[in-house]
């Protein structure tokens, strides 16, 4: 078996695809280009292909990973401009490599970057300051559903932030970065951030005002992924 990874980037109107419509559109963007993607056993098969993490709809991303497993070796530079033939706008694959490694991406990712672009001005507060205080509290309360009961209840969230800074974009406005726990171990949303920073700076924004895109995801030394 060949375990291949393709990084991509969601723009534009590609960032409202959910994680169902990205695997059926990977899913014939394999059989177009030609890839033959190994398939599980059993009654039901399925495509050996999985996302690092999912990713919320609505938000933007670069270099998200998708990793899949073939039964032959597939010719990895050919494969680029093959799978960004049938692509729609928005989604594109930047390259692909080859995946080794005992875990899978899916089971190895610990970290996420972000960019949180806020249509306010920089200047109109200290926003820096604002994430120093914000960072320096020993907890950061806020209302997460459960997935176990589905109710809603009180959680710390600062353990899982694991950096903040606030910056000023070319236009002037604000922008948060953010380092997020993220991955089947511990994962934090970016939402919960958003939520108790804008509140701690006394500041209301509407959320369909903020942009977010996921920069960055970090997985161990031990996952080699040769870029070709």
């Amino acid at each position: 078996m060949n375990r291949y990874c393709i990084s991509f980037s969601k723009s534009g109107y590609g960032k409202y695809s959910s994680h169902l419509d990205l695997l059926r559109l990977f899913k014939r963007a394999f059989r177009r280009a030609g890839i033959p993607v190994a398939y599980s056993h059993g009654f039901n098969p399925h495509p050996k292909m999985s996302f690092a993490q999912p990713l919320s709809l609505g938000y933007a991303a670069d270099n998200e990973l998708l990793e899949f497993e073939t039964e032959e070796p597939v010719s990895l530079i050919s494969s680029v401009s093959e799978l960004n033939k049938d692509m729609p706008q928005g989604i594109t694959v930047a390259c692909v490599g080859e995946v080794s490694g005992a875990k899978s991406l899916a089971a190895s990712v610990y970290a996420a970057d972000f960019t949180v672009s806020v249509p306010v001005p920089y200047y109109e507060k200290d926003y820096p300051a604002l994430v120093k205080d914000y960072l320096a509290k020993d907890e950061i309360l806020a209302e997460k559903k459960q997935k176990k009961t589905g109710k809603t209840a009180e959680t710390n969230i600062r353990g899982k932030i694991r950096d903040m800074s606030a910056e000023k974009a070319d236009d002037n406005t604000l922008i948060l970065k953010l380092k997020l726990d993220c991955g089947s171990k511990s994962n934090l949303s970016p939402e919960l951030v958003i939520g108790t920073f804008f509140a701690f700076a006394d500041k209301q924004i509407k959320r369909h005002e903020i942009d977010v895109s996921r920069t960055r995801l970090y997985i161990p030394i031990d996952i080699s992924i040769k870029w070709l």
